[in-house]
């Protein structure tokens, strides 16, 4: 039983289907009552078990609290939690307002505080489980065409903070790991080329496989982090990114 947020579009939209097409139950959750009615429609069209929770503020703490606790009710249980919901403004640090730091900052790491918190003792009291979180390429490298400031502070603390989230979970059996998406072909995507002059250039230079990665991709990856197979993994960041952090 797998909860994922953000699944409106990009990649939180494709672990969800994904996933249920591995044969987890999903609920699906997202503020973005249209986007997050589309990928659920596409779901059940597929006969897979799609459970939609929207709207949902994931940055209300007691929403959040109640999310977790009538998922749990519902299906005896949590075994997995998939973090993809995020919130983010790009600006030059010079041109960055406190407000829209400050607005990233909660949109990148207090959006998957809460819901690690909320989910940890349902994962308890499981046995075990496992939360997958969503850090980024930008934790790991600068992008020179891209005003990155705090989007790149917010994803290097969900890699920080999935590395304590894995120690803390380790004596109850919560695997706690993270994801580094490069460029992954969304309608997000889409506007920050054209808002960047450049960008899209300096991307394609960096990618070695020669194409944008796609919100299965990272899927994929997700997938095998939350399964069986990957039961002796824990505390650790996946790149998933066409070979770009690599040179």
């Amino acid at each position: 039983m797998a909860v994922v947020t953000g699944i409106a579009s990009g990649i939180g939209s494709g672990t969800a289907i994904t996933f249920a097409s591995e044969g987890a139950t999903v609920v699906g959750v997202d503020i973005n009552v249209d986007g997050a009615t589309q990928v659920a429609s596409i779901a059940r069209d597929r006969g897979l078990d799609f459970d939609l929770r929207t709207p949902v503020d994931l940055l209300d703490e007691d929403a959040v609290h109640e999310l977790m606790k009538t998922t749990a009710e519902r299906y005896g249980g949590i075994d997995i939690l998939v973090s993809a919901a995020a919130v983010v403004e790009f600006a030059w640090t010079p041109d960055m307002t406190l407000a829209q730091w400050r607005k990233t900052m909660v949109g990148e790491l207090d959006i998957v505080f809460l819901s690690c918190r909320a989910v940890w003792p349902h994962l308890v009291r499981r046995g075990g489980g496992a939360i997958i979180n969503f850090a980024s390429v930008a934790a790991h490298q600068a992008t020179r065409t891209l005003p990155a400031i705090a989007h790149a502070a917010g994803k290097g603390g969900i890699h920080a903070m999935t590395k304590q989230l894995a120690m803390e979970g380790a004596p109850h059996q919560i695997r706690a790991n993270s994801l580094s998406p490069g460029l992954i072909v969304s309608d997000a995507t889409q506007a920050a080329f054209a808002q960047n002059p450049g960008f899209r250039e300096a991307i394609d230079a960096k990618v070695m496989l020669g194409r944008l990665g796609r919100p299965e991709d990272v899927a994929w990856a997700a997938t095998f982090l939350a399964s069986d197979e990957a039961s002796w993994i824990t505390g650790s960041d996946l790149v998933v990114d066409g070979g770009m952090t690599a040179w």
